[in-house]
C-alpha cells in the first residue's frame, strides 16, 4: 500500500481494490484477507470460512474510534455517532437512540446540533458507505479518494492490514473435490456459502476425473450461476432472484495435492 502512494504519481493511477492472498507454506495454508472478497473450503461438502468481509457495518467500531480520537478527520462535516436513521433538525433537544464506538446495543441522548451532521457510516448491508462514498473499508490504494465535492480524504479509514487464517493441510485427508474456493463480492452478493458448495460438490462429480480442467469449468459455472440469464427484467438467478450486477472473479483450487506433501 506504501508502495503503491509512492508510485501513484509516476503510473498516474488512481483508485484502488481489494486483495485476497493464499500462501502455501510448510503444510499449512495462510489465507490473508483486505476487503470484501471471501475464501472458503470445502472439504466433505462442509463449508469452512477462511475470511470474513471488512465493510462499514462490520468494522463500525474501528472507524467510530478513530474519527473520535481524530475529529478533524471528518472535516467539520460528519459525525462519528450512529444513529437509527438520519437526525432531522426539528429533534434537536430530543432523546434519539445512538451508538458510539464502545458500544455494542444502543442507548438515548439528547440531540444537539452536532449530531445534525452526516454520519461517519450512513445506510445499510451493501449500501453502507463511509463518508457517503465507499462500501469497503480495507484495501490497496485509493490515496486521493475524496469526499464529493469537498477537501475531506477517505484513506485514513481505509486499512491495508489483512485478517489471516490458517488451515492445516496435513491435518486431513482431502478427496478430488475438496477444493478451496476464493471469488470476489459479485459471487457472494447472490449467493450464500451453502448455495456455492452444493453447486460445486454437484458438478465436480459429473467431470472426468483425470481432465486437469475440471476446477476451471467448475469456476465458469459458479460465475454462470451468479450472473444468471437474461430475461425481460434483467439478469436472474435461480429463483427469479436478481443476478450479479458486480464483477464476478472467482478461483476453484484442489486440496488433493496437500495429500502428497510432508
Amino acid at each position: 500500500d506504501l508502495q503503491i502512494e509512492r508510485e501513484r504519481t509516476v503510473y498516474n493511477i488512481s483508485g484502488g481494490c481489494t486483495a485476497l492472498v493464499v500462501v502455501y507454506l510448510l503444510g499449512k495454508l495462510y489465507v490473508a484477507n483486505a476487503g470484501d472478497s471471501r475464501a472458503i473450503i470445502i472439504r466433505n461438502g462442509e463449508v469452512i470460512p477462511m475470511s470474513s468481509e471488512f465493510t462499514p457495518e462490520t468494522e463500525r467500531q474501528r472507524l467510530q474510534y478513530l474519527a473520535y480520537m481524530q475529529p478533524h478527520l471528518l472535516g467539520n462535516e460528519f459525525t462519528h455517532l450512529e444513529f437509527p436513521r438520519r437526525v432531522q433538525r426539528k429533534e434537536v433537544g430530543k432523546r434519539m437512540l445512538y451508538r458510539d464506538f464502545n458500544m455494542t446495543g444502543w442507548a438515548y441522548k439528547t440531540i444537539d446540533e452536532d449530531d445534525l451532521k452526516f454520519p461517519l457510516i450512513y445506510g445499510e448491508g451493501k449500501k453502507a458507505r463511509v463518508m457517503a462514498t465507499i462500501g469497503v473499508t480495507r484495501g490497496l490504494g485509493d490515496h486521493d479518494l475524496k469526499v464529493h465535492d469537498s477537501n475531506i480524504y477517505i484513506k485514513p479509514f481505509l486499512s491495508s492490514s489483512p485478517e489471516v487464517r490458517v488451515y492445516d493441510l496435513l491435518q486431513y485427508e482431502h478427496g478430488p473435490d475438496d477444493v478451496l474456493i476464493l471469488a470476489t463480492d459479485g459471487l457472494w452478493d447472490v449467493l450464500l456459502n451453502e448455495e456455492v458448495a452444493e453447486a460445486v460438490t454437484n458438478f465436480l462429480p459429473n467431470c472426468d476425473p483425470d481432465d486437469p480442467h475440471r476446477y476451471t469449468l467448475a469456476a465458469q459455472d459458479l460465475v454462470m450461476r451468479a450472473r444468471g440469464v437474461l430475461k425481460d427484467r434483467g439478469w436472474r438467478i435461480s429463483n427469479d432472484r436478481l443476478g450479479s450486477g458486480d464483477d464476478i472473479s472467482v478461483y476453484v483450487i484442489p486440496l488433493i495435492h496437500g495429500n502428497k506433501q510432508s
